[in-house]
């Protein structure tokens, strides 16, 4: 691919993050109903259906680079960071749920069938790929990630497009609290840093797609769990326990490729 004349980085950046909320937020108000499940699967589909081609678009036509950069090799290549991603969130989430209820914190009942419940966390596991884990990630750490780190050490893109995240969730009305938007910074940090040293966006969208699915499954989305403590069970068991362990696991998996003063290359072929 011809390098050729490109924007300037703040331009690109400015036309995705601006292109990426006007998605959010148009898609918002056109399925903006009591909630179904229907409305869920639509919402989704077309979430990664407009948001992957506007990042090819993107990378074609304002980077002028090829599609590998970003990140996002195919699944045959990437299963295995997809599951590791998946596990380092999963694993220690499990333990800090055995915590809280074993102290007492919360308190967690089934409203349905165990069936049911199986059958509404393996759609939300495909809703939350579709509506959040694919078409966020590809767009945060997968382009934006990806084009801050050819001009800034990798640390500072991972900051930057945490940033920029955040932002996203103010703007789109899903981060307008002080916590909201602490666990949107927080959460970007980490899977920021998971792109950094693994070289692609699997292992994030295995930990986002966890992540998501388990709040959503214990929420009023899958609305089969009855809660008492939700607060705590957020913040000590899908957070706080979680988010740290993962980050050990990534220091002492990757403790070798920890260069966060790097600047990543963006060749034209």
């Amino acid at each position: 691919m011809s390098a050729g004349p490109r924007l300037a980085l703040p331009w690109r950046i400015l036309v995705v993050v601006v292109g990426a909320v006007l998605v959010w937020l148009v898609l918002g108000a056109l399925l903006d109903r009591d909630y179904d499940r229907p409305t869920h699967a639509v919402g989704a589909i077309l979430t990664t259906a407009v948001v992957v081609p506007l990042v090819v678009v993107a990378r074609r036509f304002l980077d002028r680079r090829p599609w590998a950069g970003l990140g996002l090799p195919s699944l045959r290549a990437g299963w295995r960071r997809l599951l590791l991603g998946a596990a380092c969130w999963l694993v220690p989430a499990a333990a800090g749920f055995a915590l809280c209820l074993g102290l007492g914190w919360v308190e967690i009942s089934v409203r349905t069938s165990v069936g049911d419940v199986l059958r509404v966390a393996a759609l939300l596991i495909v809703l939350v790929f579709l509506k959040e884990a694919l078409p966020e990630e590809l767009v945060f750490r997968g382009y934006l990630q990806r084009n801050l780190a050819t001009r800034l050490p990798a640390g500072q893109a991972v900051i930057g497009q945490a940033v920029l995240f955040t932002l996203f969730g103010f703007l789109i009305g899903a981060a307008r609290s002080v916590d909201r938007l602490a666990l949107f910074f927080v959460f970007a940090l980490l899977l920021g840093a998971f792109r950094t040293v693994t070289g692609d966006i699997w292992a994030g969208i295995g930990l986002h797609v966890a992540f998501q699915t388990v709040a959503q499954l214990f929420g009023d989305v899958g609305a089969v769990f009855e809660v008492a403590g939700a607060g705590v069970l957020g913040v000590v068991a899908m957070g706080a326990i979680p988010f740290s362990v993962s980050w050990l696991v990534l220091r002492h998996l990757y403790r070798g490729r920890l260069n966060w003063r790097a600047l990543a290359p963006d060749p034209a072929r």
